[in-house]
């Protein structure tokens, strides 16, 4: 591993939703609630999902950390299985 931490590149584009929507699979009630997730233009992965990094700060496992900027965020077991297909080899 080099010594350079990864940055997010913010100004990359969603451009190609993983499995199904959040509808197609019944996590939403409609209301804006949709768990999601995205490849972006540069090969990275956006989720949208619940924020739950308050409630894992003081139960992480060994080894395990969340530094400034990041978040730790919940997306329904559905939704990754149905990105399944989706998600490459390599």
């Amino acid at each position: 591993m080099s010594g350079n931490r990864w940055q997010a590149d913010t100004s990359a584009e969603l451009t190609r939703r993983w499995g199904k929507s959040s509808h197609e699979l019944g996590n939403t009630s409609g209301d804006g609630s949709c768990p999601d997730i995205w490849e972006l233009s540069n090969g990275d992965i956006a989720m949208i999902g619940q924020d739950a990094t308050e409630e894992y700060l003081g139960r992480l496992p060994d080894g395990v950390s969340i530094d400034p900027g990041e978040r730790l965020v919940i997306v329904p077991r559905s939704t990754v299985i149905a990105a399944k297909v989706d998600i490459p080899d390599a």
